[in-house]
């Protein structure tokens, strides 16, 4: 009875190796491209790469649009305390709710993200920021691969829950 219930539940559903797996190349990828960064670009050095899209070396030492960059650098640990709660938070969620392949993809995204952007307050002191958006003269805020990644779940979990409302 024991085997039966692990390959049934083994192959319906992916597990958490998977998930925490699918993290830490969102995390390989964020640190590998912010190395590139580091390494060739000077502080505020911006290069266009086309007529809406600049690749710059930015320093954030805030959140989401540089929201505390101006505090005095409390906020460095606290947004390092605050990502590694939501991490753990992140992973009991991927062993509770192993079946719902959509809702897993997304809090993945946003752990490898939230991890990628940890690790970097911890190395620097600072998120490395290097995508730059840009139209009519006026600039998105810079961002960078775990930021991206971020998004890319909230922008999942919200069409997860409005699967799920449909449904009931």
């Amino acid at each position: 009875m024991a085997t039966a219930r692990r390959s049934s539940a083994a192959g319906s559903t992916p597990g958490l190796a998977l998930w925490l797996g699918l993290a830490l190349v969102v995390i390989l990828l964020d640190q590998f491209t912010k190395t590139l960064i580091l390494g060739d670009f000077q502080y505020g050095e911006s290069r266009t790469v086309t007529s809406f899209f600049n690749v710059v070396r930015v320093h954030n030492t805030g959140a989401a649009f540089s929201f505390l960059a101006g505090a005095s650098g409390w906020q460095r640990w606290f947004f390092i305390g605050l990502g590694l709660v939501a991490s753990a938070l992140i992973v009991w969620m991927l062993k509770k709710h192993p079946g719902q392949t959509l809702f897993c993809f997304a809090v993945t995204m946003i752990l490898g993200g939230a991890l990628g952007n940890v690790i970097d307050r911890l190395l620097h002191g600072y998120v490395v920021d290097f995508i730059q958006l840009h139209y009519a003269g006026r600039a998105f805020p810079s961002f960078n691969l775990a930021d991206s990644a971020i998004t890319l779940g909230a922008i999942c979990l919200v069409l997860d829950e409005l699967r799920r409302v449909r449904r009931s």
